[in-house]
């Protein structure tokens, strides 16, 4: 993205107020030491400042927001949200770790009584939140603010896709299990904007990009919470894991050790907080209409977890503990699935293994032999077994020019005994499916706040994207959920996660 709506950036030192000349020049190396120790106090504070999460110092004060922000007018949240209150969250990084936040954000959701605002799926890496172990993140609103912004861009280039257009969500929706509303229509009824014509139309200087522009600022929550309007989260991984009846306040088992303590001077712990003690009924946030978290990532780590730690704490709520067994393994949505079958069976046509290889990406890269290893080992057991060639369908990040002298490069010449198949993005397996996905439009299918026939007919004519991403990587985990001879993945890596979550499941015979 080439331009921003607004920077949370901090504001710089105020200027020192001028001075006399002064004709004593003692006075004035005097005067010039004092300046300059105090200006290398202020630099060595704003550095030590820069280093604690912002919810350690109350500078989120709530102000009149129908002043600065209009939509927080009552009559404006009641007529036109219908007095809902909704739940927003900033997703990062690449697809799996998407769809793992959008889980967390379904419980929620739920326990928080709220509607969820149904997000895009971004960009691979267009937002990177940090590395919660190092402690190391963006705070929750910078998080937001570049969520929000790349939102915007991906509608401005016509490349808008919801999650709900990807992951079959009706089964959360039909149970009411959760209520939901996609990101378009809320920002169309909060922000003022006709998204529904407008899309593709959003100028720079044009109304619509203004409204925008103003709606970024309020649910970034970069100048403070909005009462009764918005309540933006600003805890993060630095000091809180979020968790469900469970007991509230006490430390968490993961903390910063000592060494990097005293690196990054943190004065500061991590804390197990229940989060509807925190945020829900009798709490300040509960008369906020909208909740606004940053990130909702987590993953296991030394023995607790990053972020959101509620399912193990919730097994004795029934509701609860049935939203979560729904949310384990969300479906790809028919056209995708439906494409990954077609290959398996039109294409491959034989029992196959499929090898999910992340060669060069982040800490992978580091890690390439390891990774061809268990690959090896498998193909070598499959030969023993198998008198003809063994079919094996290749997902990998490594080009296949760049095959040449690594394992790959190996199978695809040793064409007696395997024989290799895999997806390219021009293929028609994967161009189709972009434009099923395009036409089909269902994350406008489901709202709390309904959407007339008429409306779903122009969002879909005037915001139906013209390109979309990652369907290459979509149909790659659809093939592997039906590889007959089995599954090999690299370790660590979430895909790999993704394709063992939808085989455990059965997706393919689904």
């Amino acid at each position: 993205m080439n331009s921003f709506f607004f920077s949370p950036s901090r504001a710089g030192p105020k200027p020192w107020p001028n001075r006399r000349k002064q004709t004593n020049k003692p006075a004035i190396c005097l005067c010039s030491l004092s300046l300059l120790a105090i200006l290398f106090l202020s630099v060595f504070f704003f550095i030590t400042y820069s280093e604690i999460p912002k919810s350690i110092f109350s500078i989120s004060a709530a102000f009149s927001g129908s002043v600065e922000f209009p939509q927080c007018r009552s009559d404006t949240l009641t007529r036109t949200l219908l007095g809902q209150r909704f739940l927003l969250y900033a997703p990062h990084s690449g697809f799996s770790n998407q769809l793992s936040e959008f889980k967390n954000a379904v419980l929620m959701s739920m326990i928080l009584n709220r509607t969820l605002v149904v997000p895009p799926v971004l960009d691979h890496h267009a937002v990177a939140l940090g590395s919660c172990p190092k402690f190391r993140v963006l705070s929750p609103s910078e998080v937001r603010v570049s969520v929000w912004n790349h939102s915007v861009e991906l509608l401005r280039s016509g490349r808008y896709v919801s999650m709900g257009d990807v992951v079959d969500i009706s089964s959360l929706v039909s149970s009411s299990a959760v209520r939901v509303i996609d990101l378009r229509h809320f920002a169309s009824l909060l922000c003022g904007v006709d998204l529904e014509t407008l899309c593709g139309e959003l100028g720079e200087q044009s109304q619509g990009y203004e409204s925008l522009r103003q709606c970024g600022y309020l649910l970034s929550g970069v100048r403070g919470n909005v009462d009764g309007c918005l309540y933006g989260v600003d805890e993060d991984c630095r000091t809180t894991v979020w968790t469900y009846r469970d007991s509230d306040g006490r430390l968490d088992s993961f903390q910063a050790d000592e060494k990097l303590r005293k690196k990054k001077k943190i004065g500061y712990v991590r804390r197990r907080r229940d989060v509807v003690k925190a945020l829900g009924r009798g709490s300040e946030a509960e008369s906020a209409a909208i909740l606004a978290f940053g990130s909702l990532f987590t993953a296991p780590y030394k023995g607790s977890e990053l972020y959101v730690d509620i399912r193990k704490d919730s097994s004795s709520v029934p509701e609860v503990k049935s939203l979560i067994k729904k949310v384990e393994f969300l479906p790809f949505v028919r056209e995708i699935m439906s494409a990954g079958k077609r290959f398996a069976k039109g294409t491959i046509k034989e029992p196959f293994l499929c090898a999910q290889l992340r060669l060069l990406d982040g800490q992978f890269k580091n890690h390439q032999e390891g990774t061809f290893t268990g690959l090896k080992q498998k193909l070598e057991s499959l030969s023993l077994k198998n008198p003809g060639p063994v079919h094996v369908f290749v997902m990998t990040d490594l080009p296949e020019s760049n095959w040449t002298g690594t394992y790959l490069g190996d199978l695809s010449r040793n064409s007696t005994k395997f024989k290799l198949h895999f997806l390219r993005e021009e293929d028609e397996a994967v161009v189709r499916t972009e434009k099923e996905l395009a036409s089909a439009g269902h994350g406008q299918k489901f709202g709390s706040i309904p959407m007339s026939l008429d409306s779903i007919k122009k969002m879909k004519k005037h915001c139906s994207p013209q390109k979309v991403s990652n369907v290459q990587l979509y149909v790659e985990e659809a093939v592997c959920s039906c590889a007959s001879l089995g599954f090999v993945g690299t370790a660590g890596s979430t895909i790999a996660d993704s394709v063992e979550m939808m085989r455990k499941f059965n997706a393919c015979s689904s």
